[in-house]
């Protein structure tokens, strides 16, 4: 028996011990290694190595190889950017080879919704994103270059300065008077800043908010859209220092040719033709040049003219002596030269980013100096930010994400307009080397630089804009985050005019000095609920609490009659004789209150419902606030199973929402009675005077006053085919804008001429489609296409309410219609862009001139419609003749991968369907002609030369008010891109990680068939920007 019990003391002790060599064993370390590729067997750098369920885990180097040493029976977790997660059991098995594919799997990359994120699955809005890896290669400069052409239904405006930028406008106008810029928000609070002071190289993605509900979580700010920028984080555990520089020139795409040399002459000659019509034979043509039967003695005898006949021809045809002498010299001047020049485009960006266990972080310095297209114009600016999130312990992290940027705009460039006034024959200088104030000895025109060369300006402008942030993890998955986000700008603004210049010499020069500071605050309170249940249903709450300060201060003083000289400019305000000094300060707040839920079945199934009180104190008294609803539900129904037959179908969506959203973009003290203070001049019995000044009501209050509101709705699909080579999404949309913000007029008697009130309604609706390609996707080559495609239809619903009466053509009442707006050219179901005025159909030529003397016009004037046939040009002649803005507009963008390493794109977009005003063709007003030494070459009418597009010179509107039309429709070949990754294995031996090179042309052409003077999208000067860069990581 004892023996018995002592055996199985022993067979414990062998159990005990094999468990304890199976546990020793277990945690035994072993050593794996590999290579990281992607599908083409290209090295990945930087890809993430861990051992699953531990903090264990490496990178890869510059080949791609790693080293880890982890427990036996490890899973190793291999992900990178761009690529999809492999799981991947080590087992037996010590070396390996990794080949990640790039991740396809869209539908789960993140979305940034606003105070919060979301699947591109579960998004029950019209959103858009773009990413700027995406578009590396073509050197953007601003924000609005990541975005134009790349979002359907955004309209990018183009910037023609040396200063980066561009408007933006979300689906049409939807305000008459209110401002309709959309919404920007920066790494999740409030943007209130210029654009241009985000760095393009320090975003990472940007969300444009589209539709009503979607935009709803901002409610009073949202009506025109919200677009949402995500700055860069730390990717990796090792630090990761960039560098990027790019340098370019940027040309002048489109200089109109004014005349120059003998055609200058020529056309000079054909000014005083048409400006007397019953001149004499060859009156006013080149003496060398007349008719075998015309002598140069009868020539001379037609205004007894005696000595040169050429100088006598330059007289007639308006050339002042100094013209004349520079003719005879032989001596002209291309004063397009002197106003355009090829501007020098530098870009130098710095950062460095990373993680740690606790700390993510990201740091950026940018410097740009930028040259314009016209001489002396410029734009500099300096950048930096700091991006902080550390976790302080399992239920707190804490955050910084801050913006300095200090940007000149002191430059001040040439008077570009006087290129095409002044005479070639002028003189740019005096005698003794100073420049000339009118070259051509005519006050008309007047020299293109020398304002800027006597006018001393600073303008600087610096801003910090930052939001710190905690975020505290709470039981049963809730969280709460604070937001506190200053704002500080400073702006100074002197200038200097110097006596020096020949017009402002009489004042003894002027100075100025304006001094600006701002100041906002912006405090979010935010809880968040998100949980699964039953692994089916998912919530996700989110309640916020917003409140918001702003404050202004500026001062502005002034001085001229500098004595005894104005040497010190704006450094000594004091010296002048004639000073004044005023003040303007601002002040305003606001606070809101929201809450979102979400909901979704079966990851099927969703709906979003989103609640926004808003509170503004530039609102009337008694509506200070409002409430801003919205609803959105989507259905997944690709996920069905009577649907999963179909193998072509990938992926597909229905989305339907509507919402509510607000405009409060108006005066901070609209709603107000303002006050004003003229002076006066009071003399005493005794005879003495005295200067006394008064206060008055010079606007009038409206205590009603409130938002504007914009209620719409989206109908959508998101769809994905053929194994993603084809996806897309298409929207349809209608928004109506009620309680518009207008100035209602007053009649006379109430003593104001307006009042800021809440009238009228705007309609948009329309349709976008973007649609995604994947034509070509081999080992050594790739294209893929993306095509987008908005239309959009704006029309006025009401206006002030005001009826008339509708009568028939007997003059019989039968009926009533709500007033337009005659003054302001705004017409209930016309566009807000509606062009209606008297119609040119044409030019009145030779054999109809009894016809338009009736018209008090002659051969070579345009002709206007009549349209009651009366003899007159009124009202009831004018007529709807399209809209300024486009019918439709679409882009076209291919990129091309080549060989691994070689990336190429370019794109195309188009605005059509539109006019624009072309008063040029007109070639009108004797004065004009007569003071105004040169022009544009463009046609014009003549007996020989019987167009019907263009008028004679000089010619005559018959007193008539009219505007010349053009279609402005063109297509924009907007940016040509190439790119180079030089192979990992030429520059390990270098220590570096990436080396790319690039080259951009940026505004490539321009097809406008029937737009042919500036470029049609921008009426002036515009660049064409060539740019080579290079970009290391290390």
């Amino acid at each position: 028996m004892e023996r018995h019990c002592f055996m199985k003391v022993r067979i414990l002790w062998l159990i005990a011990f094999l468990l304890f060599t199976v546990q020793l064993s277990a945690q035994q370390k072993v050593t794996v290694k590999g290579k990281i590729t992607d599908e083409h067997n290209e090295p990945v750098i930087g890809a993430n190595i861990m051992e699953k369920g531990t903090t264990n885990g490496v990178i890869s180097d510059f080949d791609g190889f790693f080293t880890l040493n982890v427990s036996s029976g490890a899973t190793l977790v291999v992900s990178y950017i761009g690529f999809a997660q492999q799981e991947i059991p080590v087992k037996d098995k010590r070396d390996f080879v990794i080949r990640l594919a790039e991740d396809s799997e869209t539908l789960n990359e993140v979305v940034v919704i606003g105070y919060g994120s979301a699947r591109k699955r579960d998004l029950t809005g019209a959103v858009m994103q773009v990413k700027s890896a995406q578009l590396e290669n073509e050197s953007p400069s601003s924000m609005q270059d990541l975005l134009r052409a790349n979002v359907p239904g955004l309209s990018v405006g183009f910037s023609a300065g040396p200063k980066p930028g561009g408007s933006l406008l979300i689906r049409g106008k939807n305000s008459i008077n209110a401002g309709t810029d959309p919404l920007i928000v920066l790494d999740g609070v409030i943007y209130p800043g210029d654009l241009a002071d985000i760095n393009p190289n320090d975003i990472e993605q940007i969300d444009v908010l589209k539709d009503a509900s979607s935009a709803a979580i901002y409610g009073a700010r949202s009506a025109s859209g919200v677009i949402i920028i995500t700055t860069k984080m730390g990717k990796s555990e090792k630090p990761t220092i960039s560098f990027d520089a790019s340098i370019g020139v940027a040309t002048q795409a489109i200089v109109p040719e004014v005349y120059q040399g003998d055609e200058f002459t020529a056309w000079r000659t054909d000014v005083f033709n048409s400006a007397n019509p019953n001149h004499r034979p060859y009156e006013f043509n080149d003496p060398r040049k007349l008719p075998a039967d015309i002598s140069i003695e009868d020539w001379m005898k037609y205004d007894n003219s005696t000595g040169d006949p050429v100088e006598t021809w330059l007289r007639r045809i308006g050339f002042k002596n100094l013209e004349i002498q520079n003719y005879l010299d032989g001596k002209s001047v291309d004063w397009a030269d002197m106003v355009f020049q090829n501007g020098l485009r530098q870009d130098y960006n710095a950062s460095i980013s990373g993680k740690t266990k606790g700390v993510n972080y990201y740091w950026s310095m940018g410097w740009t100096d930028n040259e314009g297209i016209i001489v002396n114009n410029g734009y500099k600016s300096f950048k930096t930010r700091l991006n902080l999130d550390a976790k302080i312990n399992k239920f707190l992290t804490v955050g910084l994400n801050a913006q300095f940027v200090q940007r000149d705009a002191s430059a001040i460039g040439a008077d570009w307009v006087q290129y095409q006034k002044l005479t070639p024959y002028g003189s740019p200088t005096n005698e003794d080397g100073t420049m000339k104030l009118n070259p051509g000895d005519d006050t008309s025109a007047k020299h293109p630089l020398i304002d800027s060369y006597y006018t001393d300006k600073r303008n600087v402008i610096n801003n910090l804009n930052a939001n710190i942030y905690a975020k505290v993890s709470l039981p049963f998955n809730i969280s709460y985050q604070m937001n506190f986000s200053p704002r500080y700008e400073w702006a100074t603004d002197y200038v200097h005019k110097s006596s020096e210049h020949p017009s402002w010499k009489d004042f003894g020069g002027s100075a100025s000095r304006t001094f600006r500071n701002d100041f906002l605050w912006q405090l979010d309170n935010i809880v968040k609920w998100k949980q699964t249940f039953a692994k089916v249903h998912d919530v996700d709450f989110t309640f916020l609490f917003n409140a918001e300060k702003f404050q202004r201060w500026s001062d502005e003083m002034n001085n001229e009659g500098f004595d005894p000289n104005d040497d010190l400019g704006y450094h000594y305000m004091k010296g002048g004789i004639l000073p004044t000094i005023s003040s303007n300060d601002e002040y305003r707040t606001g606070d809101a209150l929201m809450a979102r839920l979400f909901y979704s079945y079966d990851n099927r199934y969703m709906i979003t419902g989103t609640v926004r009180r808003d509170g503004y104190s530039a609102f009337g008294q008694k509506n200070p606030r409002a409430v801003f609803p919205s609803v959105a539900v989507g259905w997944v129904f690709s996920d069905e199973p009577f649907l999963k037959k179909l193998n072509w179908l990938d992926y597909g969506k229905l989305r339907f929402s509507w919402g509510l959203n607000g405009n409060r973009d108006i005066g901070v003290y609209r709603a107000l009675a303002r006050m004003g203070n003229s002076k006066y001049m009071y003399v005493s019995p005794d005879g003495k005077v005295y200067n006394g000044s008064y206060l008055y009501v010079n606007s009038l209050a409206n205590k009603e006053l409130k938002w504007e509101r914009t209620a719409s709705f989206n109908l959508g699909l998101d769809f994905s085919i053929f194994n993603e080579r084809l996806k897309g999404n298409i929207d349809i949309y209608k928004a109506n804008t009620k309680d518009l913000l207008i100035e209602r007029t007053l009649p006379e008697l109430i003593g104001f001429s307006s009042v800021m009130s809440n009238l009228g309604e705007v309609e948009n609706k329309g349709i976008e489609l973007s649609l995604t390609s994947k034509n070509i996707d081999t080992k050594n080559f790739a294209w893929s296409s993306t095509f987008n495609f908005t239309l959009n239809r704006n029309k006025i619903v009401h206006l002030y309410g005001d009826m008339v009466d509708v009568l028939d053509e007997n003059g019989n009442v039968v009926g009533q219609k709500e007033a337009d707006d005659i003054k302001n050219k705004w017409f209930i179901g016309k566009s807000l862009d509606e062009i209606w005025g008297l119609e040119v159909i044409g030019v009145w030529q030779q054999d109809e001139a009894e016809e338009a003397k009736k018209y008090g016009v002659a051969p070579g004037d345009f002709k206007l419609r009549d349209v009651d046939g009366n003899g007159q040009y009124t009202d009831e002649d004018k007529v709807f003749q399209g809209t300024t803005s486009p019918k439709f507009t679409w882009t076209l963008r291919n990129d091309f991968k080549i060989y691994k390493n070689i990336d190429v794109s370019f794109m195309l977009y188009s605005l059509w369907g539109h006019k624009g005003t072309y008063d040029v063709a007109k070639h009108s007003g004797t004065t004009v002609y007569n003071d105004r030494q040169n022009a544009y070459k463009l046609p014009y009418w003549t007996p020989e030369n019987p167009t019907n597009e263009w008028a004679r010179i000089d010619s005559s509107t018959g007193g008539n008010s009219f505007s010349v039309y053009r279609k402005k429709s063109f297509i924009r070949l907007d940016n040509i891109s190439v790119g180079y990754n030089v192979p990992s294995r030429w520059i390990t031996k270098l220590g570096l990680g990436s080396l790319r090179v690039y080259a951009n042309v940026r505004n490539v052409a321009v097809w406008a068939p029937d737009f042919k003077l500036w470029d049609p999208e921008n009426s002036s000067p515009t660049p064409r920007t060539y740019t080579f860069g290079i970009n290391v990581t290390m």
